[in-house]
């Protein structure tokens, strides 16, 4: 390089961000060793932003798209780091850092832990994880820098989704915990969580110097322990509403499973066993069903084939109690 060239690029120097990662968030202009040199440019492209750094500290943002000439500009903090400057040469950097001013959309989340929370209905301890997506964009660089950014010279938007993911966790089970959803409302309230959990992020994430535009829950699942407590709920609703079919309160419901099971159990023998008690309490059925005069006959053959079908009574039995209604019309 000769000595005119080394002391025109010692003069000038055009500051921009070219050609920005569609991942880069924040990155550090690094050129000349950091130092701007007198009648330097500053172009700020669209949906763009500059941050200036000097000695560590915040001086200002430029947040308007345009270009400056630095040398000229009335710009109060530009101002302010000249005064540190010999002919715009320093033994201290400048730290420019553009940043991306436009709306990241359709950023992917999902709990990185199991949420847990307690039933309000069926009081048991309920295991949810739940996937999504989330849009933002910076409102406040000086913050959002202080914050996040720090002493970093190039910030990602994929390091920022893994700090908006660690903070999730609590408003989302505070939430849960607060809305008294039941485990069976999850999925068909999916959108009034979102805005609830939205609500809570928002007022904490502005502080930081950004802007949650939207928050989205797309879809939702539970742990292996809560999958067996709502199996098991869902088996107790089938045996109650087969028991109100039937016309036998629950424990008398339980009681036939208990004597059918039994009789599996036993093999052959205790088939004979169970097929006798199986007899005896459906007489015991019958006999209570026949102190109401009214009772129609055609809901008791009703309810003794679905007992048959339900492999509650065999078909002998049900041939038997059959016979029985028959012959009393």
């Amino acid at each position: 390089m000769s000595i005119s060239s080394k002391i025109k690029s010692q003069l000038r120097s055009v500051i921009q961000w070219d050609n920005p990662q569609p991942n880069a968030l924040f990155v550090k202009w690094s050129e000349h060793g950091d130092e701007i040199k007198n009648a330097s440019k500053l172009i700020v492209g669209p949906g763009q932003g500059c941050v200036f750094v000097y000695d560590g500290k915040v001086e200002g943002i430029y947040a308007q798209e345009g270009i400056v000439q630095l040398e000229t500009a009335n710009i109060p903090f530009w101002t302010t780091i000249s005064k540190f400057m010999q002919a715009f040469e320093s033994e201290h950097k400048v730290g420019l850092f553009f940043y991306k001013a436009t709306q990241v959309l359709d950023q992917k989340w999902g709990t990185t832990s199991t949420i847990k929370y307690d039933d309000p209905k069926y009081k048991f301890p309920v295991g949810l994880r739940a996937f999504g997506n989330f849009s933002f964009r910076i409102t406040d660089p000086k913050s959002f820098f202080v914050n996040i950014v720090g002493v970093s010279n190039s910030f990602s938007v994929d390091e920022f989704r893994k700090i908006m993911v660690s903070r999730m966790i609590e408003p989302l089970t505070d939430y849960l915990s607060e809305s008294h959803h039941t485990y069976a409302e999850i999925d068909a309230q999916r959108e009034e969580i979102s805005m609830g959990v939205y609500e809570k992020l928002k007022g904490d994430f502005t502080t930081l110097g950004f802007e949650l535009v939207d928050f989205r829950i797309e879809g939702t699942s539970f742990d292996e322990d809560t999958m067996k407590r709502i199996n098991r709920v869902a088996e107790i609703s089938a045996e109650t509403m087969a028991a109100n079919v039937a016309g036998v309160s629950f424990a008398q419901f339980q009681q036939l499973q208990a004597m059918r099971d039994s009789a599996k159990n036993q093999g052959t023998a205790g088939m004979g066993m169970g097929m006798g008690i199986g007899m005896a309490f459906g007489q015991n059925i019958n006999s209570q069903a026949a102190g109401t005069a009214q009772e129609d006959p055609m809901l008791k053959l009703k309810q003794l084939k679905r007992m048959m079908d339900e492999d509650l009574i065999t078909s002998e039995e049900y041939n038997a109690k059959k016979k029985d209604i028959l012959a009393k019309m």
